[in-house]
């Protein structure tokens, strides 16, 4: 993928991360940056956290460049509050707020040492299945080893400068906090996308200002207020709300950590950042990007990194999710119904202060059938530059293309065939040789693992009073009641099904019978009459073969139903 001359934004980002990179350390690693705080489920909101930079790092390094992206996992957070909804949590979570992520019980039943690790498991999962590569750096592990001592050290002595720099924003009205909607139309912000937005930022002690908050000795938690700090011997007093107090000599002590304005600042120094995106709650005046952007030159020495603000990623249609999510989707929850290439085409193909939905209901099928048109138009080289980029992004990575579907049919004709045959294997392979007779399938790993998702979309997002169950037994009733008109269309279609049995045939098939009925051609152009006798019939169809008006898409209906049974439900004399 060439450089400048695209369109589109990531390699607009690319161009300007090289020049800066090159700007600021000639000949060393593009360093790019996302920060995840594993304080509950990291839902698709935060995952916009790490695509943005991935993709951007991603195009840096087709163009022949090192890049480190790093995750900074912000485990050494504090625990602020029990999230609703996650299994194998209870009330008595509450006495662990305050305490590291990292110090805090995993749910109930969970395989992983703490709270921290429960959340990232499932996030890196995600990432690797993404083609997501990178650099993870465990914030709890940096401070507890003395990574940042000098930094720390360095904060302390000029506490006055910092002060003075967060005191121009401290008197302006903090921008009101965006709510959260219910999980369906929800919009996912990144609410602790780098680090704790809403942590304070060490003002409030009587003995002056402190950007350095100590976890406590005794109960662990971060309910301190130090009260004296001696620049010469580095002795730093606190007391606790527990009651406990200490003193300290902050050259040796690792158990606490900068608060969250000067920490971002402080890394970005630290690691050499030149790409760190921000969601909104850290974009808005007198934010921590902000602020951070004041501190990170004047205090570390470093420069505040090129952040595009991303916006909202929106949710539509998700059924009511397992307890285990929180209530809030994952990446895990869309890879389960979307092969990874589409879920990384939705953050491709969007800029990043343009939000967009991720579907969970019926339109995951049209988003399907745009990726699908797509695919052909790139491989007939008609593609327009900017979808022609965004398809790349999605399909590969510079290290090569994700594994892929050998045999992508159509998600909503495998969604319909799922839906009918309740994954039976034989039956959906039967059912999907006879789409292309010409081109029977060997076998269903053909069509995986889009297939798996298809099944995976009908089983968890289709409630059970929509899914399709075929007649047992004709409806005698309905057939004895049939009106003339109807029983010719109805021979009309079963004389032709042997002659139509294919998908094409069939689709030829159900649209033309009304129009020989009219006593059109087969191939005429429909009529707004026209159009009305076809609803008519296909309503009767489903009646007949599913008891209800509606349903999948008749040829697979009829496919999947077998000729002999489609005959016998449909009235004809066997």
């Amino acid at each position: 993928m060439a450089g400048s001359t695209e369109t589109d934004w990531v390699s607009r980002f690319a161009d300007d991360v090289i020049a800066e990179s090159e700007r600021r350390a000639p000949g060393k690693p593009v360093v790019v940056a996302s920060g995840l705080s594993p304080s509950g489920p990291i839902h698709l909101g935060n995952l916009r956290e790490v695509m943005t930079p991935h993709l951007v790092g991603d195009e840096i390094r087709r163009r022949g460049h090192e890049v480190r992206h790093l995750i900074s996992w912000d485990d050494y957070d504090r625990y602020r509050k029990v999230p609703n909804g996650v299994e194998g949590v209870d009330a008595s979570w509450a006495e662990h707020i305050g305490k590291p992520l990292t110090s805090v019980p995993a749910p109930a039943g969970s395989p992983h040492p703490n709270w921290a690790e429960h959340f990232k498991a499932q996030m890196s999962a995600s990432l690797a299945e993404l083609g997501v590569t990178y650099d993870g750096i465990s914030q709890t592990a940096q401070y507890t080893a003395g990574a940042y001592r000098e930094q720390i050290l360095h904060a302390m002595r000029h506490r006055a400068d910092i002060d003075a720099i967060l005191a121009q924003y401290r008197t302006k009205k903090a921008p009101p906090k965006q709510s959260q909607k219910p999980v369906d139309d929800a919009e996912l912000a990144a609410e602790e996308g780098s680090g704790a937005a809403e942590e304070d930022d060490g003002s409030g002690s009587g003995a002056g200002y402190f950007p350095y908050k100590p976890y406590c000795g005794q109960c662990g938690k971060d309910l301190t207020t130090v009260t004296a700090y001696d620049d010469e011997t580095t002795e730093l007093t606190y007391t606790c709300a527990c009651g406990h107090g200490e003193t300290v000599r902050l050259s040796e002590f690792n158990r606490g950590k900068l608060v969250w304005k000067v920490d971002w600042p402080m890394r970005w120094a630290y690691e050499g950042v030149v790409f760190e995106p921000s969601g909104v709650d850290h974009s808005s005046p007198g934010s921590s990007f902000q602020v951070g952007g004041q501190i990170v030159g004047p205090i570390f020495g470093g420069e505040q990194p090129i952040g595009p603000m991303y916006a909202f990623v929106g949710i539509s249609g998700m059924a009511k999710m397992s307890s285990s999510k929180g209530g809030v989707p994952v990446p895990a929850d869309a890879l389960r119904i979307m092969e990874p290439q589409i879920l990384r085409w939705l953050y491709a193909r969007r800029r990043p202060n343009q939000s967009f939905k991720i579907a969970f209901d019926q339109e995951i099928q049209r988003l399907y059938d745009e990726w699908d048109a797509l695919t052909r138009k790139v491989e007939e080289g008609s593609a327009l530059p900017g979808d022609l980029a965004a398809y790349a992004r999605a399909a590969g990575t510079a290290a090569g293309e994700l594994p892929r579907t050998p045999r992508p049919l159509p998600y909503r004709t495998l969604a319909s065939v799922a839906d009918i045959t309740a994954g039976a294997e034989q039956q959906t392979l039967r059912i999907l040789s006879e789409l292309e007779p010409d081109r029977p399938l060997a076998s269903l790993d053909e069509v995986r693992p889009r297939l798996d998702r298809a099944e995976a979309w009908i089983s968890s997002q289709v409630p059970a009073e929509q899914r399709t169950v075929v007649r047992a037994e004709p409806d005698a009733a309905r057939l004895a009641g049939l009106a003339d008109g109807e029983r010719g269309a109805l021979k009309l279609l079963v004389d032709g099904l042997d002659s139509h049995w294919s998908l094409d045939g069939l689709t030829t098939l159900v649209y033309a019978v009304p129009k020989v009925q009219a006593g059109l051609a087969p191939d005429a152009k429909p009529t707004p009459e026209l159009k009305v006798a076809q609803r008519s019939f296909f309503a009767l169809l489903y009646e007949l073969l599913v008891g209800r008006d509606t349903g999948p898409r008749l040829p697979t209906l009829l496919l999947a139903v077998g000729q002999d049974r489609a005959r016998s439900l449909l009235g004809a004399q066997s």
